[in-house]
């Protein structure tokens, strides 16, 4: 996809980028049937606002919602578990937590180190992958060693052991340079499925009049200053305002996540991280 043709979409209208993530929704389900794919759900305002796309377009297409994936790296904010459990059962979604315990069950805290020769053979191929050569790595979910065995290994078991062809994540153009050059249908090749990503369109700020417009439920978190969650112990907030009262057009919307993982985004994708 060429830079204007990115251009056009970002600066469509909300009700036009909602209609456009429709259409990418329906040509995925057309094409895999919902039973052969899964939606990659964290909790978070912008997955959330794909679940919510979703309904929407099984609804009118007269099918089921398809599956979704719940990735449980080993801390997560009881607070996005407040906002799982709600709409899990408000929007009666079929959820399925996907958890690396092989690794997580060698810690009892973050920050444990964990012994390699400790793991099953999968995750130490994982880790020689990542051409890792320490005896133990800390039980850190969002650090290089942690967020690949945690969420992208966890994620491909995940979609190896429910056959899924086709995986619907909640990716942004604007949120991230590593994903800048996504497009909405992108093949991968371990293990052979198709990312689909209907919302690359919306911006930070979209989301949020996206959320006020249709009375969509949120974390809390994000009312107290938070702007992008993810792990527990590495993420903070940057300000003590409410997320969509902040200076989204100017400041990075990441700027609390751990900033080591942001820098090796590039590599992780590589990897298969989302």
């Amino acid at each position: 996809m060429t830079h204007d043709e990115m251009e056009k979409l970002m600066s469509m209208s909300l009700e036009e980028k909602i209609a456009q993530s429709k259409k990418v929704i329906k040509e995925a389900i057309n094409k895999y049937g919902p039973e052969n794919m899964a939606v990659a759900w964290t909790g978070g305002k912008d997955s959330t606002t794909m679940v919510w796309l979703f309904r929407e377009a099984c609804k009118e297409l007269g099918v089921q919602m398809p599956k979704c994936m719940f990735i449980d790296e080993g801390y997560v904010f009881e607070e996005i578990w407040d906002i799982f459990n709600k709409l899990k059962k408000e929007w009666n979604l079929d959820v399925l937590i996907a958890k690396n315990t092989d690794v997580s069950d060698k810690a009892v805290n973050v920050g444990d180190m964990v012994k390699v020769s400790s793991l099953n053979e999968r995750n130490k191929r994982e880790i020689a992958v990542l051409d890792y050569e320490e005896e133990e790595f800390p039980f850190e979910p969002e650090s290089f060693v942690g967020n690949h065995l945690m969420k992208t290994v966890a994620m491909n078991v995940f979609l190896e052991d429910n056959n899924v062809k086709a995986l619907a994540t909640a990716i942004r153009w604007d949120e991230q340079e590593a994903r800048i050059e996504e497009n909405y249908f992108s093949p991968r090749r371990i293990p052979p499925h198709e990312r689909v990503q209907p919302i690359l369109h919306f911006k930070e700020r979209d989301i949020w009049n996206f959320i006020f417009k249709y009375e969509m439920p949120f974390c809390v978190l994000y009312k107290e200053g938070y702007r992008s969650l993810g792990a527990k112990g590495s993420t903070v907030k940057m300000s003590d305002i409410p997320a969509w009262e902040q200076d989204l057009e100017n400041t990075y919307e990441r700027a609390g996540r751990g900033q080591g993982k942001e820098e090796i985004m590039g590599k992780l994708r590589d990897l298969g991280y989302m």
